[in-house]
């Protein structure tokens, strides 16, 4: 079994990363994920979702997606920052599609990346990017650390992102989104066995598969009631039966997050 990150880079990187995958257990942060973006989800805009950011390169191409949640700062999952570097990372808001001009690009004063995360085990996948330009987008509030009966099995979260259309291929240009249900611990402790780690981790998708975050869609919101309680992370393909996504468990983390925004 293979787990692996949701990022997408280049198709160069992408490439070289699906050859390395037969032998690597967790790819790297460009690991290439199986088909479909938010697949059974519907196209949405930056104006339904203005906290919704692109993280891209210094050339504007998208590979992560962030969550706006004060004006200069963005939250994310820490895998999408490995490697990276303040000069080497921008933020756009209000773009609803990866190809327009329009929005807010603002440069990266500051990368925090979880001192605890591995991409070993993918657990404490958070990050938090301060930025050169303040965004004027409406922020999305986020849980805090007692709010943890926000996972109860069965309750219906929103996956918002730009993932890829299939295995390798291009990513969607216009911002989709979905809804799945939270998994119990159980039953994603069943589907990935010891990489799941309830303490980190929170699992959300139907048992037959068919709707999921993939490729591209990492960093991005698992919001719950419209407040930020996940964040895109890692899973066994995407879609696939049985699979569920996997999203770090921010109430864990919450206070972490905090600390950096007031920072």
């Amino acid at each position: 079994m293979f787990g692996f990150n949701r990022v997408t880079k280049t198709a160069a990187v992408c490439a070289a990363t699906a050859a390395a995958a037969a032998t690597a257990l967790l790819g790297a942060p460009s690991a290439v994920a199986a088909p479909q973006p938010i697949v059974g989800g519907t196209t949405t805009t930056t104006t339904a979702y203005p906290f919704m950011m692109q993280i891209t390169d210094a050339s504007q191409n998208q590979f992560c997606g962030g969550t706006l949640v004060a004006a200069n700062k963005v939250v994310t999952a820490a895998h999408c920052m490995v490697g990276e570097s303040t000069s080497s990372v921008r933020v756009v808001g209000g773009r609803t599609y990866l190809n327009g001009t329009n929005g807010t690009v603002s440069k990266v004063s500051k990368i925090w990346i979880n001192p605890d995360y591995t991409d070993a085990t993918n657990g404490d996948d958070v990050a938090v990017l301060t930025l050169s330009t303040s965004m004027s987008y409406t922020k999305a509030s986020y849980v805090s650390s007692s709010d943890t009966g926000v996972y109860a099995a069965g309750t219906t979260a929103r996956i918002v992102g730009w993932g890829t259309t299939s295995e390798n291929g291009s990513s969607s240009n216009q911002l989709r989104t979905a809804t799945v249900p939270t998994v119990s611990d159980s039953s994603c402790r069943s589907s990935y066995g010891s990489e799941y780690v309830a303490s980190d981790m929170i699992c959300a998708g139907f048992t037959s598969g068919g709707v999921d975050t993939c490729q591209g869609d990492s960093g991005g919101p698992l919001l719950i009631g419209g407040v930020l309680a996940g964040i895109t992370s890692w899973g066994d393909g995407c879609a696939e039966a049985g699979k569920p996504g996997v999203y770090t468990r921010l109430t864990t983390f919450s206070s972490l997050v905090t600390t950096q925004i007031n920072s």
